[in-house]
C-alpha cells in the first residue's frame, strides 16, 4: 500500500534553486526519482544531480529536483547512504532530515534539499547519478490533546516562525 509519491519540482524551481546553491551555475538535468534498490529495502535512494567532491570539513547544499506528496500521518525521514556514512562519515548537517506531508504545498514546491558535511578525515567524491542519500517513510502519532492549527507557507524551518517571518 503506497503512502507517498515522488515527483520532480518544476524546471523553473530547479533552475532557481540550483543557481542559488551554486552561485548562478546552470543546473544539470533533473536526476532520476528516488527508488528502492531491492524489494527488502526500506530506503528510497536519492541520486546526485551532479558530481560533487568534499574535503574533510567541507559542506554542500544539494537541490535534488524532487518533491514528495505524502499521506497524512506519515513523514519522510532523510539520511545519508549507509556506505557513505560508514566509509567516509558523510553526514547530514541536521543529522536527520524530516519532510512533513504539508511541505509539498510550500512556496518552494516542497523541493527536497540535502545539506551534507564530510565529517571524516579523507575526501569523498560522488558521481552524478550515484545514490548518495536515502529517504524512509515512517508513520507518526499525535498526543491526545494535540491542537496544531498552523499552516505551512515557507520551506525549511518555517513551522516555528510567525506568518510575518515564514
Amino acid at each position: 500500500m503506497g503512502v507517498a509519491q515522488f515527483m520532480h519540482v518544476s524546471p523553473e524551481r530547479f533552475r532557481a534553486d540550483w543557481a542559488d546553491a551554486f552561485d548562478g551555475a546552470s543546473p544539470p538535468e533533473l536526476p532520476a526519482l528516488p527508488r528502492r534498490a531491492t524489494a527488502g529495502s526500506a530506503g528510497y535512494d536519492f541520486y546526485a544531480p551532479a558530481d560533487f567532491h568534499l574535503e574533510p570539513g567541507q559542506t554542500i547544499r544539494i537541490p535534488t529536483g524532487v518533491r514528495a506528496r505524502i499521506d497524512a500521518g506519515w513523514v519522510l525521514m532523510l539520511f545519508p547512504r549507509s556506505g557513505l556514512g560508514f566509509k567516509y562519515r558523510l553526514q547530514l548537517n541536521n543529522t536527520v532530515g524530516i519532510i512533513d506531508a504539508d511541505y509539498f504545498g510550500a512556496r518552494n514546491e516542497g523541493h527536497i534539499f540535502f545539506k551534507m558535511i564530510n565529517a571524516g578525515d579523507r575526501p569523498v567524491s560522488v558521481a552524478a547519478g550515484e545514490a548518495f542519500a536515502q529517504g524512509v517513510f515512517v508513520p507518526f502519532g499525535l498526543t491526545v490533546d494535540d491542537a496544531a492549527e498552523g499552516e505551512r507557507t515557507g520551506g525549511f524551518g518555517s513551522t516555528g516562525k510567525s506568518s510575518r517571518n515564514g
